[in-house]
């Protein structure tokens, strides 16, 4: 009697649109739902958990148009299982970005040892490979100079990264920032994905920015932006105040102060109507 093939992973799911950002996302962070097979190209065994989410096939994840919502300069950390590093690779090169380095997150037991309770036909793996790939030309803030290469925390649940990632990556590189594939919001970071666990958000929730159109980047007080940035920025914000926007209704929207509204609207060459008026 021939024993019972398991049940099948979820179907692959057609993803929703990306969002975007005037000017582009600066940093994108994404931990793709790889798809494990055996050299009979089944599903491998050790990987049924995976049947928690939806996974998708390396064709899929290179086919997701990042390049097009990512800025002219930009950095990307990508999330790869060791077995997969090729492939990992593949879609950083897929998705325009070039590969310049890594970070290895170490997972570490409550007393400091690492975590052996991880998976692998040939070791037990207790690392996980965080690509970092560079997309134009832009090297990391200066914080980023002095920052190792490596993450050392407890595992959490499964497939569930290290919110230390979020920490590190504020400091090294700049926003706007996405992340893609994600499972939690974060403060500061549009987020895109599936989510994975049954009690968390119904999974494939459309968050904001993903029914067309662009979204205005979160900005810091006093933060910095890049020419390309701005010029982009003030355009958008010249398009919405020429179609009847206030330069309060555009502060209130965006949670730029209005004197940021003004210096931008003012960099597009914007003919500004009295004020407490909008446009006919």
């Amino acid at each position: 009697m021939n024993a019972q093939s398991p049940a099948p992973l979820r179907p692959e799911l057609e993803p929703a649109p990306l969002p975007r950002t005037v000017g582009g996302f600066a940093t994108i962070l994404a931990d793709p739902p790889w798809r494990f097979a055996n050299r009979t190209g089944k599903v491998a065994p050790e990987h049924r958990r995976l049947d928690r989410y939806s996974t998708m096939s390396l064709d899929a994840i290179k086919a997701l148009p990042v390049a097009q919502v990512a800025s002219k300069n930009a950095h990307l950390y990508l999330w790869v299982p060791n077995a997969l590093l090729p492939e990992g690779l593949e879609v950083m090169k897929a998705w325009g970005f070039r590969y310049v380095s890594n970070i290895i997150w170490a997972k570490r037991r409550i007393d400091g040892g690492p975590d052996g309770r991880g998976v692998g036909f040939y070791f037990r793996n207790v690392t996980e490979i965080l690509l970092f790939g560079v997309r134009g030309s832009m090297r990391t803030l200066a914080p980023g100079r002095s920052q190792v290469n490596m993450i050392e925390t407890r595992k959490r649940e499964h497939s569930r990264k290290p919110d230390e990632q979020y920490e590190l990556i504020n400091r090294c590189s700049p926003g706007p920032y996405l992340e893609l594939f994600a499972r939690h919001p974060h403060p500061n970071w549009t987020v895109w994905g599936d989510e994975a666990a049954e009690d968390q958000v119904p999974r494939g929730r459309l968050h904001k920015g993903y029914e067309g159109g662009v979204i205005l980047p979160e900005l810091r007080e006093h933060q910095h932006l890049s020419e390309e940035t701005t010029a982009a920025l003030s355009i958008e914000l010249k398009r919405r105040y020429e179609a009847g926007d206030s330069v309060r209704h555009i502060a209130e929207d965006s949670g730029y102060s209005i004197q940021r509204v003004r210096s931008l609207l003012q960099v597009a060459g914007t003919t500004m109507r009295p004020r407490g008026r909008t446009a006919a």
